[in-house]
């Protein structure tokens, strides 16, 4: 036999081990997550959105606000 076919058929037997593999490995995993044995794994997402920068914890507040807030603190000083 030349070397081609001695790896088609290695190639072959190795994707049917393989098949035969993921189906009795996903079998089981399917009757111990029935039987409660076993919890089955998370998928994780990936997110297609780039990451948003954190916000700054730092104080904002509007400017009608801050201007509310001083003419109540000068009518304080002015009363006391």
């Amino acid at each position: 036999m030349s070397k081609k076919t001695e790896s088609k058929q290695a190639e072959a037997k190795d994707d049917i081990l393989t098949t035969t593999a993921k189906a009795i490995g996903g079998a089981a995993g399917k009757i111990a997550a029935l039987a409660g044995i076993a919890e089955p794994a998370p998928v994780p997402q990936k997110s297609s959105k780039p990451a948003k920068l954190q916000k700054k914890n730092n104080p904002h507040l509007p400017r009608k606000i801050k201007k509310a807030q001083k003419k109540a603190a000068a009518k304080a000083l002015a009363q006391a």
